[in-house]
């Protein structure tokens, strides 16, 4: 039965394709040129092809089909990626490594950010042919050439479809492209980030087309499939939808509960590398959960904050940040001089370096300032979600969000903050995007500790959140006081304890370091001392 779409659904991907082709025809003349000293595969080359990168058993026909090209000086494969009106927008990149100490073909995308381009490759029982608007209403959304390659030897009756940015994003540019398929299957890495990944990619696609091939050792990806002698067909006849009753069994959860098991690290969350008392307690930073931070005015939480986002988007994790409280000029400027490691502004030669480099972070910033609407935010914070596939939501603070409207100025201001949270709770549980809000706390003695009572507002706080990190200051009430992070609940491991912050002001960062003086033994962090609570 042929798919059928919503209104709204039609509608929003009308308003899509419009936006795309004047985009288009305003950019004619930046079309991406061929790349020099590279010539197009034919069948002649195949041959030469595989065996220098290791692509032996793929079918002559699929890279000739295509529009492969190759450089013989560097050993590159340059594979196109091709808009909806079939322009060459970008190239997956092939070359061969050796870093590792065996052979492996890595890839790469040109341009790195926001190509909106796509691999078409039509797989049947004959021969693989390039892709045409006559295609297969089925089409395989996979993440590297490999992957596209594989199932074409497997001569499936299906169209292989190559995304251009792995798990990092999906632009929404793609979209018009895969709108003529009635059935997608998303076949992504086998890991959770991959299923992750493959439930948000669903719902920009339509969930009710989408199936999806579960992430477990007996059903790796394509490549790694036909290289296990694994039958590719059996495989992914198995596909499931996206979708799920609202009623389950554990038979349904079975395979859930096995990718979880085989890749408990990765469930575990992101890892820090400034932070490995976060490790220890936290475990990682995993979608889908709600962070409060809170602490004394003028403690740190802002500075912390940025040092803890930026660690997690230098490992990719997509990050929005809304900065009520400081200009985005002033927070791009702490989190750029927390990643030089010193003062830019007497090393302003290093500046352009630095910049290039953080331009490449998946960091975004809304540009709101004071006083706020909740509707408004989380239309904005929606869009990015969606847009940018972002992963992390800081909001900074959580008070600047309350009493801007007249219909709320005779609300209960309790009432108005419990409904704030209940937002992005929902938000951070459908979206499975992780959201840290920073809440002030109450007027309190500064002897005394802060707990998760001391919480500006009611109990809901608390109560929603995953994870409660509050910042203590110590230097003023005692003669060898310091500040302190301390974790006052902990949903996923429910492990509690105290992390010490010591500021490096040079860098603006709190990150941990070891002394030198002292040894340091085996699974030990020096300067750090955890303490249950």
């Amino acid at each position: 039965m042929p798919h059928s779409k919503s209104a709204r659904t039609v509608q929003e991907l009308r308003k899509l394709r419009d936006v795309f082709l004047d985009g288009k025809k305003a950019d004619l003349k930046k079309s991406i040129e061929v790349p020099s000293g590279t010539v197009a595969v034919d069948e002649m080359l195949v041959e030469y092809i595989s065996r220098t990168l290791g692509l032996e058993g793929i079918p002559v026909s699929s890279l000739v089909a295509i529009g492969s090209r190759w450089d013989d000086e560097k050993c590159h494969l340059y594979v196109p990626l091709t808009d909806v009106e079939s322009r060459i927008v970008g190239y997956k990149v092939l070359s061969k490594t050796n870093q590792t100490g065996e052979d492996m073909v890595i890839e790469r995308t040109i341009p790195e950010a926001n190509c909106s381009g796509l691999v078409h490759l039509k797989c049947s029982s004959g021969t693989a042919t390039k892709a045409s608007a006559k295609d297969q209403s089925t089409a395989v959304l996979v993440l590297n050439v490999l992957d596209l390659l594989a199932l074409s030897a497997a001569k499936l009756n299906v169209t292989a479809i190559c995304l251009p940015h792995d798990l990092k994003s999906l632009p929404q540019q793609c979209l018009p492209g895969l709108e003529r398929y009635n059935k997608l299957t998303l076949w992504f890495n086998y890991d959770t980030a991959g299923w992750d990944t493959a439930r948000n990619y669903a719902k920009k696609l339509d969930e009710r087309r989408c199936t999806f091939v579960r992430p477990t050792d007996a059903h790796p990806t394509p490549a790694k499939a036909l290289a296990l002698g694994l039958d590719l067909k059996a495989i992914l006849s198995k596909a499931q939808p996206i979708l799920h009753q609202s009623i389950t069994t554990f038979h349904s959860l079975r395979q859930d509960v096995l990718s979880d098991l085989q890749n408990i690290d990765k469930v575990q969350g992101v890892k820090w590398k400034r932070y490995p008392t976060l490790n220890k307690l936290l475990k990682g930073h995993r979608k889908g959960e709600l962070t409060v931070l809170t602490g004394p005015t003028g403690c740190g939480k802002t500075t912390f904050m940025s040092d803890y986002s930026l660690d997690l988007a230098l490992q990719g994790v997509s990050t929005l940040w809304g900065s009520f409280e400081i200009r985005n000029t002033r927070l791009a400027s702490t989190l750029l001089r927390q990643w030089a490691g010193r003062p830019l502004d007497v090393h302003l030669s290093e500046f352009d370096y630095w910049a290039d480099e953080f331009e490449r972070l998946p960091v975004y910033f809304m540009t709101f300032h004071g006083q706020q609407p909740i509707k408004v935010v989380m239309e904005a914070i929606e869009h990015a979600q969606y847009v940018n596939d972002i992963h992390h939501v800081i909001i900074d603070n959580l008070q600047f969000m309350m009493g801007v409207s007249e219909d709320t100025k005779h609300l209960d201001r309790y009432w108005k903050q419990d409904a704030i949270i209940a937002a992005f709770r929902t938000f951070a549980t459908r979206k499975n995007c992780h959201v840290t809000l920073v809440i002030h706390p109450r007027k309190e003695r500064d002897a005394d500790d802060l707990t998760t009572s001391s919480i500006f507002g009611g109990a809901k706080a608390s109560q929603e959140a995953d994870n409660v990190l509050i910042i203590q200051d110590k230097r003023l009430t005692s003669v060898r006081g310091r500040s302190i992070c301390r974790w006052q609940k902990n949903r996923y491991s429910g492990d509690l304890g105290i992390m010490p912050l010591d500021f490096d002001k040079l860098s603006l960062s709190y990150a941990q370091k070891r002394k030198k003086a002292d040894p340091v033994e085996p699974n030990e962090t020096t300067e750090t001392a955890i303490s249950d609570s």
